[in-house]
Formats: C-alpha cells, structure tokens, sequence
C-alpha cells in the first residue's frame, strides 16, 4: 500500500504542532494508559478494554512490521519537541471489511478538543494520497461519536451512508457512519493552513527513533 519511502522508522511527518513518526516499544506504557481509558476504547473496534500492558507490545511490534512491509503505515502523535510523549496514534491500513485504505486515529482524552486529531490525520491524508496511486481513502465513525465524524468532515471526507461495522475488541456489530474521500476531493483541499509532511530523517531537537 505505501512505497519504500516510508518503510523505514527514520520517516516522520512534522505538521504546525506535532511530529508523528514510527512507534516503539517505549511507547507501550502510553497506549495502555491512553487508549486503555474506556472513553477510548469503547469507540474504537479493536482496542480492548481493560488493555493488557503485553497487548500493546504486540501492537507495537505488529505495527513496525506492517510498516516495514508497506501494508500500512500508523504513526505515533507526539507533541512537536517532545517526540517521546506520545499523545495518541493514527494510521492508514486495510479495512477489516474489504481490504480497501481505510484511516483510524485515537487520541487520548487529556488532549482532546484541541485539534491535534485533524491536523494529524490531515498529514498522513496528505503523505496517503502523494506517496501512492490510490484513488480513494474511507473512514468509519460510531454513530455516538459526533467529534470524530467532526474530524472526518473537517479533513474533507463525505458521508456516503450508515451501516453495521464489525467491532471485534466490542464483541459484535455496532452501528457506523461511513465517510469517503477520493483524490479528486483531496486535490481540491490542498490549500489546508498547517505545516505539511517532512519526509526526511530527523536530526534536530534530540529526536532518536530507536529499533524494536
């Protein structure tokens, strides 16, 4: 799905406010903490909750790896100059339905209603649609999630119907609303105001990505 370019944990992308780049294993602590809170989990379809701490080094490792493979690409959020604070995760993958690019993100809930969701997504959104040939990305939201359908609407997807979507961390189907965003749509919103994708090793501010 993603070229070589990105295949490597020195990518990063640098947006106004954050850096978002590979995870680590040091991040594991986090993510149990964040995405375990239940307000977290309970939106998402594969976080569990409670969320065992070897759970997330599982993660951890299976997401360098479909990194490395190009399958996807999930990206650690971490606030600019503090790149080992991570602060929430985003992320490009097959869907669990079809297969097709499909975009998630969770962001914990000390740091929410600040922004940091859309002007992440709008990053990998930006770095989806330039480093491949792909037509089109989807996205889903729980129906009782109206801030992450703000995001969704504020990064340009459209909303193309309402359905049930398998939430296996939940145990069953839960009712979504399903958003659409193709290369065409993207191109028109180019003229985004944040800071766009670095995909350059970094060097600066002490920033180390260290292997598994």
């Amino acid at each position: 799905m993603f070229p070589d370019l990105t295949r490597d944990d020195v990518f990063r992308l640098e947006t106004r406010r954050l850096w978002l780049r590979w995870p680590r294993q040091a991040d594991a602590q986090a993510i149990v903490r964040l995405a375990g809170e239940k307000t977290v989990a309970d939106m998402t379809a594969t976080i569990p909750h409670p969320y065992p701490p070897s759970e997330a080094e599982h993660f951890v490792l299976r997401t360098r790896r479909a990194n490395a493979d190009g399958a996807g690409l999930t990206l650690a959020i971490t606030p600019k100059g503090k790149p080992g604070c991570l602060i929430g995760m985003v992320g490009i993958g097959p869907s669990l339905e079809d297969g097709a690019p499909h975009l998630g993100y969770w962001l914990g809930q000390p740091y929410w209603g600040q922004g940091f969701a859309t002007e992440a997504a709008r990053a990998l959104i930006d770095a989806f649609f330039a480093y491949t040939e792909h037509a089109e990305l989807t996205s889903s939201t729980r129906v009782v999630n109206p801030a992450s359908r703000r995001v969704l609407e504020k990064c340009g997807f459209a909303f193309t119907g309402s359905g049930l979507m398998a939430f296996p961390a939940r145990g069953g189907v839960l009712p979504v609303d399903h958003f659409r965003l193709d290369r065409r749509a993207w191109e028109s919103l180019k003229s985004w105001a944040y800071t766009g994708f670095v995909p350059r090793a970094p060097h600066e501010d002490g920033l180390e990505l260290a292997g598994v």
